[in-house]
């Protein structure tokens, strides 16, 4: 059942996203847009409250409530830059406003840029533990919350492979290839002389 609901919750998430991007944009209904996507940390909770129904019911803590956990982290953690990055590309191709911006290719602006990323993983994966942790209390049997602990470690593991990822940005930053570094080299030129 818990395993059924990710999946409602992550497609919800999708519907909801498209729902309020085309009211917004579309439909000329910007708040009736607003509303729909502020609907989506509503998918979380419900989530978060069938899990716990779950365990209260007497279900065996298994896999699915720990992928729960990290999946309600990661919407926490990155939810709304993932919204935010959408609707700049939404109202760039449906409302004709500028593009946005991209992030940065090389250099210091780069690795600050998967820094703020990693930040979002190290808050998802804050947010499981706690989840984790309250459930593992919530149950409070020893015996029946090995597989929650193994969660709560998955999700350490990957906030610190994306740490290190991150990290090697500052460690090896890309440098710009010859014909970037020509285009910044003339484009900053054009600045001083005008």
């Amino acid at each position: 059942m818990i395993v059924a609901l990710i999946a409602a919750c992550e497609i919800g998430f999708w519907v909801l996203l498209a729902a309020g991007l085309g009211a917004r944009y579309l439909l000329k209904m910007p708040r009736t847009g607003l509303a729909l996507l502020l609907c989506e940390p509503l998918l979380e909770v419900v989530l978060l409250v069938a899990t716990a129904l779950d365990l209260k019911n007497g279900a065996d803590p298994n896999w699915t409530h720990g992928l729960a956990a990290l999946y309600i982290g990661y919407t926490v953690g990155h939810g709304h830059r993932t919204v935010k990055w959408l609707d700049g590309h939404a109202a760039h191709r449906l409302a004709g406003a500028p593009p946005p911006q991209r992030p940065p290719r090389d250099g210091m602006a780069r690795a600050r840029h998967e820094a703020r990323i990693w930040l979002g993983t190290l808050v998802g994966a804050v947010v499981a533990t706690v989840l984790l942790q309250g459930a593992i209390w919530y149950v409070d049997d020893p015996s029946r919350v090995t597989s929650l602990e193994s969660w709560r470690y998955t999700a350490w593991r990957a906030a610190g492979i994306h740490g290190l990822i991150a990290l090697s940005y500052f460690v090896w930053p890309r440098k710009p290839s010859a014909g970037e570094q020509d285009t910044t080299v003339s484009t900053s030129k054009e600045r001083i002389q005008s």
